[in-house]
Formats: structure tokens, sequence, C-alpha cells
């Protein structure tokens, strides 16, 4: 990993990433022309609305679940971070209590061995409810952010989407991870999500950024369904 992470910031040919993080070889300087962007546009709006559609009986019984065990509504809506540092409003099945954002502020100085410094993590949160605990396991909870990808705020692949909290401790060089829409998956979902330090995913999304191209893209996806099953790193 150590070696992935001396990678970014800066921009150079990869030849060879460990084998920890499994990333594929890519060798590209340049970046992607403008009718790659275009092309990525595309791929998201059409694999986006065939998930929706393929989804939906699971997006029903997840909504019902959810409206039926626990107080509150039924999709969670945070503001996020998006391209350009753009904020927009995320979306996801609710998987913890109503006031979960006010327990934070008693859970921050809990002893835990997930997350860091910047982005908050607790492998048994006591926030999370029963049905949320299920959803979150495999992932579920995320199926909304593919009406975000349509709405054009988010896209299948890229870095993670940030919390305006988070933000505010970048330093300067971070902020280059908002030069592309943040993605429903990316390197950090394959590469361990929850486990991963800090510069880890910081490194991640930046080597994404740098490298990006169709192909890397299509290959996370195909990690990604992998990660799911596996239910690597999910809490």
């Amino acid at each position: 990993m150590s070696e992935l992470l001396d990678l970014a910031p800066q921009q150079a040919p990869l030849q060879y990433i460990p084998h920890l993080v499994a990333l594929p070889r890519v060798e590209q300087s340049q970046p992607e022309p403008r009718g790659g962007h275009l092309l990525k546009r595309a791929f998201d709006i059409t694999v986006a609305s065939a998930l929706i559609l393929v989804l939906l009986p699971v997006l029903v019984v997840v909504g019902v679940a959810v409206k039926l065990t626990s107080p509150g509504p039924v999709l969670f809506r945070q503001e996020r971070v998006g391209r350009a540092a753009r904020p927009f409003h995320m979306l996801k099945f609710r998987s913890m209590v109503v006031d979960a954002e006010a327990r934070l502020v008693s859970l921050a100085d809990v002893q835990r061995r997930e997350g860091n410094h910047v982005m908050f993590k607790m492998k048994d949160d006591p926030r999370v409810t029963r049905v949320g605990r299920f959803i979150r396991r495999f992932s579920l909870d995320e199926l909304p952010q593919l009406f975000n990808v349509l709405e054009g705020s988010m896209s299948l692949v890229g870095p993670r989407p940030p919390l305006p909290r988070e933000v505010v401790t970048y330093q300067d060089h971070v902020h280059r991870r908002f030069e592309v829409k943040p993605g429903v998956t990316g390197l950090w979902q394959v590469s361990g999500r929850s486990r991963l330090s800090w510069d880890e995913s910081v490194r991640l999304d930046l080597h994404y950024v740098d490298n990006w191209s169709f192909w890397y893209d299509f290959g996370i996806l195909l990690r990604t369904f992998k990660a799911v099953i596996a239910r690597d790193g999910a809490f």
C-alpha cells in the first residue's frame, strides 16, 4: 500500500500497483479527451436506468422494510460536495435512527479501530437500525444514489463524495478530487472502504482522477460486484 500512496498527487505513467489493492495497470499521462467524458455520461445514464428498472422490486422491498421498522423517512438526504466543490444532496435508504447526526457528538471520542481523523466510522455504531445493518452489509442503502447519477450530480464510478465538514479539513492538493464527479463506487469501495486510513483514501481518489479512462471505470464496476458479495469493509 505504501507504494501506491507515493503515486499521488503527481501525475505520472503507472507501471506497477501492489497486489494488495490490485488496481488495473494504467499507462495514461494525459487527461481523457472530452469525448471520453461524454461517453462516461452516456454510460452512466444507460446503466443507472437499467439498474433502476431491474432492481425496482428490491427498491420497493427495502423502502417498505425501512418504513415499517423504524420511525422516520424512508430516504436519507445528506449534503455532500461534488464536482467543482458544488454541494448536492446525496440519497440513501435511511439506515440510522432519525437523530443520528445529533448523537454523533457523543460518539466522536469513543475509541474505535475503524475510520480516521477525517471520516467517522464505527463497526458497531449504535445509531444503526436493525434493518439498517442488513442493508449496509449488502450495500443496499446505496441504491438510491442511482437517481443521483441520472440527475447528474454523481457518476457510477468516482471519488467518494465527502461531507462539508470533511472538506474544511482538506489540504490543498486533496481538492483535486473535485475535478470529477463523485461516484456510487470507486477505488475506495473496492480497496477496503471503511478499513482504509485517510491517506490511503485520498491517494486512491487522486490516483483515479489522474488516470481515469472508460475501461478503468468498467474494471472498477466489475470489482464492485465482487466486493459487495464479499461484504468487504461494509458496516
